[in-house]
């Protein structure tokens, strides 16, 4: 993998953390109901449950950590052109899909576990299904180009 390509993941890593911690905020409101900071107390009604807005909390920190992760790694992978891009934008595909699914999720009130018309519950849907269709082949392709490349360094 290129260092632009391991770039790429990290800085889109970076962001998709900041997506995370941002979903804390109203992750607190959902829990707490508002925030005091003496003097200031903060109240916020949050669309959506405790669930969604943990999930979009996390997603956002998971999602950033494995590019930042994979970002880091790259290097020593041994994958062709092809790979490493399907690689690179199958990760940006993930975090991406994941982290606007599961904002979108609480925010409409909606799951995604279904497709269900032309609707916010769908678009939460597909954009999950395409997150865990590239994470899969993405993951695959990190098998592949880490295990080549142990295999590449031995004795033998």
């Amino acid at each position: 993998m290129t260092d632009r390509s391991c770039s790429l993941l990290v800085a889109h890593g970076a962001l998709l953390f900041l997506a995370g911690m941002a979903a804390g905020f109203p992750f607190a409101f959902e829990i707490l109901g508002a925030i005091e900071l003496w003097p200031i107390r903060i109240e916020a009604e949050m669309p959506g449950d405790v669930r969604g807005w943990r999930m979009a909390h996390l997603e956002g920190i998971l999602n950033g950590l494995l590019l930042c992760v994979i970002g880091a790694v790259g290097a020593r992978l041994r994958l062709s052109a092809r790979a490493s891009a399907i690689v690179v934008w199958g990760l940006v595909v993930t975090g991406w899909g994941n982290v606007v699914a599961s904002w979108v999720g609480p925010l409409s009130e909606t799951r995604g576990l279904a497709v269900s018309g032309f609707d916010w519950n769908t678009l939460v849907f597909a954009l999950f299904f395409a997150a865990i269709v590239a994470v899969i082949t993405a993951m695959w392709l990190v098998f592949r180009g880490a295990w080549a490349a142990a295999h590449s360094d031995s004795p033998d």
